[in-house]
């Protein structure tokens, strides 16, 4: 089955870009019909070329992924979308989910799971890694800390992954390389964050999101 995949890849990163599309053509066979670091630069070579299936990053300059998932959803409904991302707090699940994501796992999950997320998918098997799942079922389930969410409610996914960040001890300058961003770009970013919290202490903000989202 996977060496008749037709696979585009929408990310950002491009070491895991460069590895995925190696590794997906190589070793298993698929045809990698692009790669785009955004949502835009994808749905350009889409205009050229057929897949079967995306692997979409969320958090992107320009277009984002959660956008993308939508758009794809309504002008390629057969094509099969898979979130390949860092983050798997409920938000991000589920709004990657009603953007049409037919599958959602970690970065962090090796060559042979995303291969096995790959072909379950474009078997028409939901996919929910199990990290993201355990998250999902607690919120689900009301186990999640979520009964504090509403603090980040109002934030955009750009602004929740520096509160993310932060959590997890980034400087301003580490989530400025991490990020792609300008200084001032992050700058602004923390200052609208302060604003739609009510909180003027980001690591104030960074624990409660912990206790939110956990780390």
């Amino acid at each position: 089955m996977s060496g008749n995949l037709r696979v585009i890849i929408v990310d950002d990163d491009v070491t895991l870009t460069d590895c995925l599309e190696v590794s997906l053509s190589v070793k298993y066979g698929m045809t990698v019909v692009g790669v785009a670091k955004e949502g835009h630069e994808a749905l350009e070579i889409l205009k050229k070329v057929d897949a079967d299936i995306a692997l979409v990053d969320l958090q992107m300059e320009g277009m984002d992924g959660f956008e993308l998932l939508s758009v794809i959803r309504r002008e390629y409904p057969l094509m099969k979308t898979l979130v390949l991302t860092v983050f798997y707090n409920e938000k991000f699940i589920t709004d990657a989910i009603k953007n049409g994501a037919n599958g959602y796992i970690l970065k962090g999950s090796n060559l042979e799971t995303i291969k096995a997320a790959i072909e379950n998918v474009m078997a028409g098997r939901a996919l929910i890694s199990d990290e993201a799942w355990e998250r999902l079922a607690g919120y689900i389930n009301g186990r999640s800390a979520s009964n504090k969410k509403g603090v980040f409610d109002k934030l955009t996914p750009r602004e929740l992954e520096i509160c993310s960040l932060k959590a997890k001890g980034y400087s301003n300058k580490q989530i400025v390389q991490t990020m792609s961003l300008q200084p001032e770009s992050v700058n602004n970013y923390i200052s609208s964050i302060y604003k739609k919290t009510g909180i003027r202490d980001m690591e104030k903000i960074a624990e409660l999101y912990i206790q939110t989202f956990g780390p």
